[in-house]
C-alpha cells in the first residue's frame, strides 16, 4: 500500500529518485514507526509522515518522523555523532576507550521568567587544563567563556544564544552538544554520549516547544548528581553566587 510520505527534494537528492520512488510506493517505508522527534508511535499508512535523513561524511541513516512534528529534511552532524546513534540503534560498541576527560550532563527543568526551560547541566570529572600547558589549575570555565559562554549571575534570566552551537535530539533521546567545526567544516562533537541519553517527556515536550536548550557548565565538584530538579536548582543557585557557573542557549538539531 502506498504510504503517505513527504520526501524532501533535499531528501531525494540524497537517496536518488529511484529509492525515493520505492519509499512512496511503501515497499522500504515503514507502516508504524517511533517518530523521531517526539518519540510517539506513527504509522505511514494513516497519518502524514516525514522523511529525516541524518548524513556525516560516510554514513546515512533514514529515520521517520509525524509532518506535523518536523518537515522531510537532511540533518548534517559529524560522523562519529551518527556512528554513535547507529550503535546505539545496533547494540554494538567501538573497542576501545575514549583518552578524553569525562564531561558528566545531568538533564532537567529550571523555572525562568514564568516558564519551564529544557537544561542540561555539564560539570567534568576531573579538572580540565588549557591544552599545552601544565595542567596545573582548572581552566573549564576560562576556556567556554572564550567560546562564548557568558557568567551567570543571576538564574532568574535567560542565557543568551551561542551562535553555532546546537543540542542533538534525536529520536528522543539526546546524542550531543555540538560546536562549530574550524574553518567553517560545519559541527563535530563538544560532548558525545556514549550511550543515547533518555530524557524526561516533560523535559522534551519543553524542548520540543521552545526549539532551545539552556546548556549551563560548572567546574569539577560543584554540583554533582543531584536526586531532584529542586535540589539542582538550588546548587545552579549556589554557584552562581559563587562566580562558578557559565550558561549559553542552544537551539536544538535535527528534532
Amino acid at each position: 500500500m502506498p504510504r503517505m510520505l513527504d520526501v524532501s527534494e533535499d531528501v531525494r537528492a540524497e537517496i536518488g529518485d529511484e529509492e525515493a520512488e520505492r519509499l512512496l510506493a511503501g515497499e522500504n517505508a515503514p507502516g508504524s514507526y517511533d517518530c523521531t522527534s517526539c518519540r510517539t508511535p506513527g504509522d505511514s499508512e494513516q497519518e502524514r509522515t516525514s522523511t529525516v535523513l541524518f548524513v556525516g561524511e560516510e554514513t546515512a541513516v533514514l529515520a521517520f518522523a509525524h509532518a506535523s512534528c518536523i518537515p522531510s529534511q537532511v540533518v548534517q552532524v559529524a560522523e562519529e555523532q551518527l556512528q554513535g546513534a547507529v550503535r546505539s540503534i545496533t547494540g554494538e560498541e567501538p573497542a576501545g576507550g575514549s583518552e578524553q576527560a569525562v564531561l558528566g550532563i545531568t538533564s532537567g527543568l529550571v523555572l525562568i521568567e514564568g516558564d519551564l526551560h529544557p537544561a542540561l547541566v555539564v560539570e567534568p570529572t576531573a579538572p580540565i587544563a588549557r591544552p599545552g600547558s601544565g595542567g596545573t589549575s582548572d581552566e573549564f570555565l576560562p576556556l567556554l567563556i572564550e567560546q562564548g559562554f557568558v557568567p551567570v549571575t543571576d538564574m532568574g534570566r535567560l542565557p543568551s544564544v551561542l551562535p553555532g552551537w546546537s543540542v542533538l535530539l534525536a529520536m528522543g533521546q539526546l546524542h550531543a552538544v555540538l560546536q562549530p567545526g574550524t574553518g567553517g567544516s560545519g559541527s563535530v562533537s563538544w560532548w558525545q554520549a556514549h550511550q543515547p541519553l533518555q530524557v524526561t517527556d516533560g523535559w522534551r515536550a519543553a524542548a520540543n516547544k521552545s526549539q532551545r536548550v539552556l546548556v549551563f557548565a560548572v567546574p569539577v565538584g560543584v554540583i554533582g548528581q543531584q536526586p531532584r530538579e529542586d535540589l539542582l536548582r538550588d546548587a545552579l543557585e549556589k554557584a552562581a553566587a559563587d562566580g562558578r557557573l557559565v550558561a549559553a542557549a542552544m537551539p536544538l538539531a535535527g528534532t
